[in-house]
């Protein structure tokens, strides 16, 4: 018999099966690289329209009964986030399990149209922003002390299903930048001002914090792990009108 014959199938036998390999290896190496981060936000490739992105819902509270409205629309060619706050409380949120030891890292973009005349971090009647990112954490109860489970589950009776924590990195009206201020209804929240004042008012602008350390700085702990993310833009305590966008929102490794 040719040999030339008998060796084309075993060539053709042999070939098949590297490209086995790299097809099935090629979705581990992506996946690898895509491990440095974790998309929680990718709003830029949705389709305009929507009222929420996929995998987001909206996020309400018990007793505020003006909605803040939502909606996927077209910036350039990116879509984002629009929010439209008037005299209004509510956000969207998406449901996470990330450990900040691993992904610290929070980068998102935001732009706001106005700032609040009477915002004010301090005041129950000032606890309004045009835009905010809302990072909540887990309650784990065999890490939370005696009298800290009897004030959330007061909370929960007060507000509804609160975190047991949370991070709000906020655009304020006057307070300065770097200010790490107790929330004026609940000390399970903590805000941080990110942006402050009319100078960047109508411009994209890029954030980047450090979730880990923040909650440290905040809390005075270590964090537990995150449990969901939220934009929020609110105007129910002010009686004000707001419009905010937002872009995609990343977590990543230190």
């Amino acid at each position: 018999m040719d040999e030339t014959v008998t060796q084309a199938p075993r060539h053709r036998r042999i070939a098949r099966a590297w490209l086995a390999v790299i097809v099935v290896t090629l979705p581990a190496l992506v996946l690898a690289q895509n491990e440095a981060t974790l998309e929680v936000g990718r709003f830029s490739t949705a389709p305009p329209g929507a009222a929420a992105p996929p995998g987001w819902k909206p996020l309400s509270f018990k007793k505020v009964p003006r909605q803040t409205q939502y909606k996927l629309v077209k910036d350039g060619d990116r879509t984002v986030v629009q929010a439209v706050s008037d005299a209004s409380a509510s956000g969207l949120i998406t449901e996470v399990t990330i450990d900040p030891r691993d992904y610290p890292i929070v980068r998102w973009r935001w732009k706001v149209e106005n700032l609040l005349t009477h915002s004010d971090v301090r005041r129950k009647d000032g606890d309004d922003y045009p835009a905010r990112l809302y990072i909540t954490f887990e309650y784990d109860p065999d890490k939370v002390s005696f009298a800290k489970k009897l004030k959330y589950k007061a909370g929960r009776v007060l507000f509804g299903d609160i975190p047991i924590a949370a991070l709000n990195y906020i655009w304020e009206t006057a307070t300065p930048v770097g200010a790490i201020v107790e929330n004026a209804y609940t000390d399970f929240a903590q805000m941080i001002v990110v942006e402050s004042g009319v100078g960047r008012v109508g411009e994209w602008v890029d954030e980047e914090r450090n979730v880990y350390d923040d909650y440290r700085r905040a809390f005075g702990e270590e964090p537990p792990l995150i449990n969901g993310v939220a934009i929020m833009s609110d105007t129910d305590n002010t009686k004000e009108r707001a419009t905010a966008y937002y872009g995609d929102i990343v977590f990543a490794k230190r």
